[in-house]
């Protein structure tokens, strides 16, 4: 029984719309008609063209490259819907965007990614779904439920498939100090030991591995993080953990994707032998790698939109 009474309803903004089109088919429902575009000065227009009037709207949206274009496309998205009478709105952001701005680094330094979440409540959402934020606590910026989905039960499920009877030759590896109850977990699920690079990060998106804690001389390893930008710290483990530490193998995976300026020629000049990524941010057109993969976000992200709508409880995802 759904105790709110609405219709389900699912738009898309341009960010991502090959993931949100995989989770309407696993919700076997349409994507909204909608129009998310530009006038000629560059401002942002969205058009709906069909009732939203007492309805469980679900924006998806990630706010991916180009960052500020796709965020302001969601709030004024969430803005219409709002003004459209839509019974209530949760804002589907597989990636957040300026989640590493999450505290005062130095003196003067702004918060953004509380700037972003009162962006968000102020435009109207009236809760929000995202996976794997970079840091935890942005859940407390909010002033609305956040549903912070894990995206590791996915990786686990493929590297147990590929590796799972070898668990005594398979680590898994933190990538620095920050990600290690994260790799912890996730060596937990997978049956596996687990080793540490610890690393110094000099400026950003660079830095410098300084030593491996734990034996992985002789090993196949996995690095696990939560996204991958310039893929410089990314790189720089994986060959450490094969120069220094004598690893066989490495593989890595993370939720995000975000790839940016030589990432992918680096990984593709990389000892990784597979990186895999979830689909929350899309592969770049005409950018190719033979050892990136993708696995597909949309079926939990699914479950978790049909939770929401039906006022069903969201924590088995996050086993």
């Amino acid at each position: 029984m759904i105790s709110h009474g609405k219709d389900l309803k699912i738009f898309a903004g341009n960010s991502n719309r090959q993931l949100a089109e995989a989770i309407c088919k696993e919700l076997r429902l349409p994507l909204g008609n909608l129009e998310c575009g530009n006038f000629s000065d560059g401002e942002c227009f969205v058009s709906i063209y069909e009732t939203v009037r007492g309805s469980d709207v679900f924006v998806i949206q990630s706010t991916c490259s180009p960052v500020n274009d796709n965020l302001m496309e969601l709030l004024v998205m969430i803005d219409a819907f709002k003004r459209a009478s839509a019974g209530r709105i949760t804002a589907v952001i597989p990636y957040f965007g300026y989640a590493r701005q999450d505290r005062k680094a130095k003196p003067r330094d702004p918060i953004s990614a509380k700037l972003v979440a009162n962006m968000l409540t102020s435009a109207g959402a009236d809760r929000v779904l995202t996976m794997d934020l970079h840091a935890a606590q942005i859940q407390g910026f909010f002033d609305i439920p956040v549903d912070n989905l894990l995206g590791s039960p996915l990786f686990v499920d493929y590297f147990k498939s590929r590796y799972g009877n070898d668990t005594d030759n398979t680590m898994v590896v933190s990538p620095d100090v920050g990600s290690v109850a994260r790799a912890r977990s996730f060596a937990q699920k997978l049956g596996m030991t687990m080793a540490i690079v610890d690393k110094r990060r000099q400026k950003a998106n660079s830095s410098e591995v300084m030593n491996i804690i734990g034996e992985v001389r002789g090993k196949r390893v996995i690095l696990l993080d939560d996204m991958v930008d310039t893929a410089g710290s990314l790189c720089g483990a994986a060959n450490a953990l094969v120069e220094i530490g004598g690893a066989t193998e490495v593989y890595a995976c993370a939720s995000h994707g975000v790839l940016s300026g030589p990432a992918i020629q680096r990984i593709q000049d990389s000892v990784l032998k597979e990186v895999l990524f979830l689909d929350t941010i899309p592969p770049k057109e005409g950018a190719r790698c033979d050892k990136i993969k993708y696995l597909s976000a949309a079926p939990m992200l699914a479950e978790a939109i049909g939770s929401i709508y039906h006022d069903d409880s969201v924590s088995r995802l996050f086993v």
